[in-house]
């Protein structure tokens, strides 16, 4: 199996805005933690059960999935806060919660949006983010969120998709390793395969639009949906 290592990275990621290592590691209070996007329902039913099988599912979220989607969201999002267009902006928030297909998708953007809008406007305020929390009335979505912190802090928006990206990856690689799918060792393996995935996802993102949403990720969505039922659960998705 590749490990990606001979792939080249964008020149942009050394120079990654170290706010971002910040607001998007697991000490930044949005719950993250808590949720595994139906990964702990895929782990029950044996579709990701190893290494290879997780690097394939996580893979399939970066080209075709809730990651892909996200992304744009983010990106698409910073555009319309930099240019003052909140009218787009709500409705660019009131797409990405229409589109999870599940309700506790929905609870894992809408949470961690939340959480993280609330956090930013606390500890990290800047004037134009004085009344935006309330603007949403509790319900962010979580890409939403990032892409209004870093259009307000002026943030590379191409640094900011690649780390939301890698964010999103490592949460789910420790959800996995959580479960015992796998180690320590070969999380750091699939991340460091996937890396240069999240960093052509982020590229695309940058420049596409709402009309470039959509997904064919069902088994990921499925498994979101059955997680719903499952009988003994370590996490909320």
């Amino acid at each position: 199996m590749a490990d990606g290592s001979d792939r080249p990275l964008p020149a942009w990621l050394s120079g990654i805005d170290p706010r971002l290592m910040l607001w998007l590691s697991p000490a930044f209070p949005v719950g993250a933690f808590a949720y595994s996007h139906g990964l702990e329902w895929a782990a029950e039913a044996g579709w990701v059960r190893d290494r290879a099988t997780l690097e394939t599912w996580l893979g399939d979220l970066v080209r075709h999935g809730g990651l892909r989607n996200d992304l744009i969201f983010l990106a698409r999002s910073a555009e319309s806060f930099g240019r003052g267009d909140l009218v787009h902006l709500d409705d660019i928030n009131a797409l990405a919660l229409a589109l999870q297909p599940s309700a506790e998708r929905r609870l894992e953007t809408a949470q961690q949006g939340t959480s993280f809008l609330g956090t930013i406007v606390a500890a990290w305020p800047v004037p134009r983010l004085d009344t935006l929390d309330e603007r949403f009335g509790g319900d962010v979505a979580y890409p939403v969120a990032v892409g209004i912190a870093v259009a307000a802090h002026g943030v590379a928006p191409k640094g900011g998709l690649l780390g939301y990206a890698v964010a999103f990856l490592t949460n789910l690689i420790s959800a996995a390793i959580r479960l015992s799918v796998i180690g320590q060792t070969d999380g750091q393996r699939v991340l460091a395969a996937l890396l240069p995935r999240a960093a052509e996802a982020a590229t695309f993102a940058e420049s596409a639009g709402l009309d470039d949403i959509g997904g064919a990720s069902l088994r990921s969505d499925i498994a979101s949906l059955a997680h719903e039922t499952q009988y003994t659960r370590l996490f909320r998705s």
